[in-house]
């Protein structure tokens, strides 16, 4: 069985499901993946029910998404991403009329704000956010005659053509842009292992929160010639702060080596993700830093 979150498009994830193979159905024939409520209620209902998994929404596989790290270490130890895909965005907007001069609302839900959220401010919309969970029929009357709205093209197709919506002009741009990535969330214990490279995600809490802590455990580390990709910290209750790092890992046998390293020295750790992959192009949303002027040209 295979699920997914009350938040996310259901029409992208099983995209991801079929064309990564994690169902044996077509994308033909395929039913719609289970709804299974929250992220927090999917994690634990991944991890209760043996033979049940969900598809979820990653950010990138090198620069994870914050609020799914963050549920990932907050859930069952068990609970452990296994492998990841990328769909092209499967967005489109849509109203009665061609004629682009349209007053309502436009009517988007919180998936399509989350991966179109620079298109839709270049296409100049303030959308209207509603919940995922909101029927076709529902958002049809909340953009009332003179409204739009944002769907995936196969729910246009399917069930808002025939009430007369069409593709409007500029609907095109929502299917510009960096693709969709989605991963597979199993509960597996111990976590899996990737005899080739994998991106790993890694969370762990230094023994003791003291000045140079950190530093300590990203020696620990860079001894084993792991190369962070990405770090965030966040607070924890028990007192430390939290780490989140990914990372290329080239097999099982380096990241088996870190982790009795962080256990031998009482570093509180926790494998989140094991992807199997060496480049999943293409890369997460980079920055043009502005650095101070002034410092870098001081004598």
């Amino acid at each position: 069985m295979l699920g997914r979150t009350e938040r996310e498009s259901g029409a992208q994830a099983l995209l991801a499901a079929t064309g990564a193979g994690w169902t044996g159905a077509d994308a033909a024939g395929a039913e719609a993946l289970l709804d299974l409520g929250s992220t927090s209620a999917t994690l634990s209902t991944v991890a209760s029910i043996e033979g049940l998994a969900a598809v979820v929404h990653l950010g990138h596989p090198a620069q994870p998404s914050h609020d799914l790290e963050r549920a990932l270490l907050a859930a069952p130890p068990s609970v452990v991403l296994t492998d990841a895909a990328a769909v092209e965005a499967q967005w489109v907007w849509v109203g009665r009329t061609g004629d682009r001069e349209l007053t309502g609302h436009v009517v988007v839900d919180e998936a399509g704000v989350r991966d179109r959220r620079h298109a839709l401010r270049t296409m100049g919309i303030s959308p209207r956010l509603v919940p995922g969970r909101m029927t076709v029929a529902e958002r049809v009357a909340l953009a009332g005659a003179d409204g739009s709205l944002v769907v995936e093209a196969s729910v246009a197709a399917d069930e808002l053509a025939p009430l007369g919506f069409v593709e409007l002009s500029g609907s095109e741009t929502l299917r510009d842009g960096a693709p969709v990535w989605y991963g597979l969330l199993e509960s597996r214990d111990p976590a899996p292992r990737s005899e080739g490279t994998a991106q790993v995600w890694l969370a762990f809490g230094p023994r003791d929160d003291h000045r140079g802590s950190l530093q300590q455990t990203l020696g620990v580390v860079a001894e084993h010639g792991v190369d962070l990709q990405h770090l965030r910290s966040h607070r924890s209750q028990a007192g430390p702060h939290i780490f989140f790092t990914s990372f290329s890992c080239p097999d099982a046998g380096t990241l088996d080596a870190l982790v009795r390293s962080l256990a031998e020295r009482g570093v509180s750790h926790r494998v989140l993700a094991v992807l199997p992959g060496r480049d999943f192009v293409p890369g997460p949303d980079a920055l043009a830093p502005r650095w101070d002027v002034g410092e870098q040209q001081a004598p």
